[in-house]
């Protein structure tokens, strides 16, 4: 037990909130290991069912998790905030850093004309019964998925607060605790937190660069998967990106599970340099998310989520009685930002620089052989054969990168490296300090 922090309680209910208490105040750090059933309940003189009932609560709500031999641990993100929480691993002064998984904020739309537009057309406040989502914004959305070939005529449209925030009120609208969700491995890391937090099990779905194997959904369709998630490009962490051919095949296998909830993630959206191939909807329950958080900006917390006519009703009756509504003012500048042909211009300029530099990383890599993937988005992935080797040789080499133990369940170890701020002249360099990490005893065959 560590020493800094001491459990307390007699009961089951005593035990995690004391437990919890510790994260939140930082005795317990992410990663920490708890103390085994029997020698905590031997401590506090209660029996090992009190105690494995209080772990139980504590995984059910997303704050420790149990890995095999190395015992429970309390999560790399736990599903409580305290005072050392982030949203990822603090980098150390000096470090050149590719981990953060954000576009570059030189490449964004400022958004102050897209405010002081809105503020000169905006009335009054909107009231509680008036606002809801903007006709004017659904109106815009349609066509504008519709043009790129996402099947959305006749769905239904509702304003979310961000690409998460979407899928976890999808989630609640027709899952339960203990429910099977299948989604991408290696996949988004919050994602999988999001499913730990709800008390969702999480079934992985191998990925390629064409997106989910269809095999590996199989299987985790027949192991009882009550809805699965897809992200149709930039994919994160591996620049994923769903086929036309991927997106058929998925189809025919979902056809034959009808109460199925498909959820389909375009976090990336307009910044994404392909169209999106979509599998909804092809099952009674679909949604479809766009996030505006990556092309315009993180601060920007709102999505169009498009979907069958249930699951939208129960989102937005979800919402009436709890935020009630994502603002009208961001809904509108969501709406100025889409028809300004300078931010369209922008946006796209940023997704071709995305595009050139994913492309010059991943061939300077193939060339010492390093396998990378990234068709899309601004992340690059690479398999390593040891990721605190590998994590640790670029530290040493002054580059800090995200682990891949953030974003995996069951699949090979990586590393993620956002390249949306990396320059050309820094490629040679980064690829050469991969390359010594990776094969620290000598450089390998160049890839063919």
């Amino acid at each position: 037990m560590a020493e800094q922090y001491q459990v307390s309680g007699e009961s089951a209910a005593e035990i995690s909130a004391s437990i919890e208490a510790g994260v939140v105040r930082g005795d317990w750090v992410s990663g920490a290991a708890l103390p085994p059933v029997r020698v905590l309940a031997g401590a506090l003189h209660v029996s090992p069912a009190t105690v494995a009932k209080a772990y139980q609560e504590l995984r059910q709500r997303g704050v420790i998790e149990t890995e095999g031999r190395r015992g429970t641990r309390v999560r790399s993100r736990p599903a409580v905030a305290g005072p050392r929480s982030g949203l990822r691993t603090p980098v150390p002064a000096g470090l050149r850093d590719l981990s953060t998984g954000e576009p570059d904020q030189r490449l964004l739309p400022s958004l102050g004309p897209a405010l002081t537009a809105v503020a000169a057309r905006i009335g009054p406040a909107q009231g509680y019964a008036s606002a809801v989502t903007m006709p004017e914004l659904a109106d815009a959305a349609r066509p504008r998925l519709l043009g790129e070939g996402v099947p959305v005529d006749g769905a239904d449209i509702v304003v979310t607060a961000g690409a998460l925030d979407s899928i976890e009120r999808v989630l609640g609208a027709h899952l339960r605790p203990g429910d099977t969700v299948a989604i991408e491995d290696p996949g988004w890391a919050a994602l999988i937190d999001l499913l730990a937090a709800l008390g969702l099990r999480a079934a992985p779905v191998a990925v390629d660069e064409e997106g989910p194997d269809p095999e590996a959904l199989a299987a985790a369709l027949r192991s009882g998967a009550r809805a699965v998630v897809v992200t149709v490009r930039a994919q994160n962490p591996t620049g994923a990106a769903v086929s036309a051919e991927r997106a058929d095949r998925l189809r025919s296998l979902l056809s034959g599970h009808p109460g199925v909830v498909v959820i389909e993630d375009d976090h990336a959206a307009e910044l994404a340099d392909r169209p999106p191939y979509c599998i909804g909807p092809v099952t009674g329950s679909w949604a479809f998310i766009r996030s505006a958080s990556k092309p315009f900006g993180p601060d920007l917390r709102i999505a169009v989520l498009a979907g069958d006519e249930t699951t939208v009703a129960r989102v937005a009756g979800r919402m009436r009685i709890g935020t009630g509504w994502v603002s009208t003012v961001l809904q509108r500048m969501l709406l100025w930002l889409w028809q300004d042909p300078g931010v369209t211009e922008l946006v796209a300029r940023a997704a071709e620089t995305y595009g050139t530099t994913r492309s010059r990383l991943r061939a300077a890599l193939r060339a010492k052989g390093v396998e990378a993937h990234g068709d899309t988005g601004i992340n690059v992935w690479v398999p390593v054969p040891d990721e605190t080797r590998v994590v640790t040789g670029l530290r040493d080499r002054g580059y800090a990168v995200a682990p891949g133990a953030f974003f995996r369940l069951e699949s090979p170890p990586g590393i993620r490296i956002t390249i949306s701020t990396l320059g050309h002249g820094e490629i040679d360099d980064l690829a050469g300090a991969i390359a010594a990490a990776v094969h620290p005893t000598g450089a390998a065959a160049p890839m063919r």
